[in-house]
């Protein structure tokens, strides 16, 4: 998927997120909590927003998919969630997708973002 600023694969868009200092990882604990990586920072689904959705498939096999959600907490705080989707989902305790489900969507262009 190519975003307005040319960046069409998840290596470019996590660099770009690097760069700007919100390479803020979020994942769910082997207690089916969400916390920021390296952060006490717990989240429950109505803390954050996704505002953007990349997915991606590999090159070489269709089914290498992934996707990432960037994500806003209500500090205003830009995260992102990772997952391998169809047969390779990397998430697999249970709950992950229930969460994902009832974080609300505002889909924003990003342009500003990655400028």
């Amino acid at each position: 998927m190519k975003t307005h600023v040319d960046m069409n694969t998840l290596s470019q868009i996590l660099e770009k997120l690097r760069q700007k200092g919100l390479d803020n990882e979020i994942k769910m604990t082997d207690h089916g909590k969400m916390q920021g990586v390296g952060q006490n920072k717990i989240y429950n689904p109505d803390d954050l927003t996704i505002i953007k959705t990349y997915r991606f498939e590999g090159d070489s096999d269709p089914a290498d998919n992934s996707v990432l959600y960037l994500l806003e907490d209500k500090e205003g705080q830009i995260g992102y969630i990772l997952d391998a989707y169809g047969m390779y989902s990397s998430q697999e305790i249970a709950g992950f997708d229930d969460f994902l489900k009832k974080i609300p969507t505002a889909d924003r262009d990003m342009q500003e973002l990655f400028s």
